[in-house]
């Protein structure tokens, strides 16, 4: 199903109001990276949203959702107190790691992999 527009405007701003949130909050770097989030995807009810964080060079990606479900009321907080004139009810905020990067990488290799392997049969 697709988003609607509203779903869409929502979650921009969602977006926009966390990314500040997690400067101010020193969220941004952890365990030797850097997090950062890589989409937010909000229920057609807009009662719960999606955050999907993406952790480039993180030591160990478990840590640092556990960090982030610790501070989600907290995190939630600000989040209200920023758009409560925007929005009638402040979303609950579900947090998952967002793993494409990786599997980015994996492909990239794999590719380099049997581009070398074709030039070593040449």
């Amino acid at each position: 199903m697709q988003e609607s527009k509203r779903q869409k405007q929502v979650a921009g701003l969602l977006n926009e109001e966390l990314n500040a949130i997690f400067l101010r909050m020193g969220l941004t770097m952890m365990n030797g990276g850097m997090i950062s989030i890589a989409s937010v995807k909000i229920t057609p009810d807009l009662y719960d949203a999606r955050v999907y964080l993406s952790a480039f060079q993180v030591k160990d990606t478990n840590e640092v959702l556990k960090t982030f479900e610790e501070k989600t009321k907290e995190i939630r907080k600000e989040l209200g107190a920023r758009v409560r004139h925007q929005l009638r009810s402040i979303p609950e905020l579900k947090f998952y790691i967002d793993d494409t990067l990786d599997y980015v990488f994996k492909m990239e290799e794999l590719f380099d992999k049997i581009k070398k392997e074709e030039e070593d049969k040449k």
